[in-house]
């Protein structure tokens, strides 16, 4: 899987002005659908044009899951090859399965622990060792955030709360064209009362540990 990198990182693809790419990736039951629902709100609280995908893969938990939102002007939810300006990945080997949509200059949030999708570990192949991962992702492609979202869900006060971890991690980004405060409102929209603090400390605690790695 790890030379999947070394194969596809100097691609460049041609960039649509005004618009951003984000491709969701990770295994059923961490929250990937409710992320993007909520990125999608928080363009429209910006009145940003935004189209998401179906989702791909098994939903269920231990499953494959991936979504893709085109924030802009356009028709079609599909990112197309190395042409996504984001890409947030909730299991590290997710995102390395996923490096077709990437580029060098994609943004990359990767958490670092992994949480070995179904279809992996019926396999015999062993799990590639981590730092590994990150090294060569960093030796590829200009920008690499790892960063480890479920230690910070605990810390946060619910593992649960990953999804929103790693959505802070993305709003550190200069360019990512939502604001924090609306991912927080968006969070608002869609989770009940009662939950509202625990993630958005969870917000504050991923988007603080980028800002440290920029």
């Amino acid at each position: 899987m790890i030379n999947m990198i070394e194969d596809i990182f100097s691609k460049n693809p041609e960039f649509c002005k005004d618009s951003y790419t984000i491709y969701i990736c990770g295994v059923g039951g961490q929250g990937i659908i409710k992320t993007s629902t909520i990125i999608g709100n928080g363009a429209i609280n910006e009145e940003k044009n935004v189209v998401m995908s179906e989702v791909h893969g098994m939903s269920q938990r231990g499953g494959i899951v991936s979504t893709e939102l085109k924030i802009g002007n356009y028709k079609s939810s599909l990112i197309e090859e190395f042409s996504s300006d984001m890409i947030i990945g909730f299991e590290p080997i997710e995102v390395v399965r996923n490096l077709n949509k990437a580029n060098k200059d994609t943004k990359i949030i990767i958490n670092t622990q992994p949480i070995i999708p179904s279809n992996i570990s019926s396999q015999k192949n062993s799990y590639p060792d981590i730092n590994e991962v990150i090294a060569i992702l960093r030796e590829n492609y200009n920008y690499v955030y790892p960063i480890d979202g479920s230690q910070l869900a605990k810390e946060s006060g619910n593992i649960l709360t990953l999804n929103m971890v790693l959505l802070g991690a993305a709003t550190a980004d200069e360019t990512f064209p939502i604001s924090k405060d609306n991912i927080i409102i968006a969070m608002q929209n869609n989770l009940k009362a009662n939950f509202y603090d625990i993630n958005a400390e969870a917000i504050e605690k991923g988007y603080e540990k980028v800002k440290s790695l920029q």
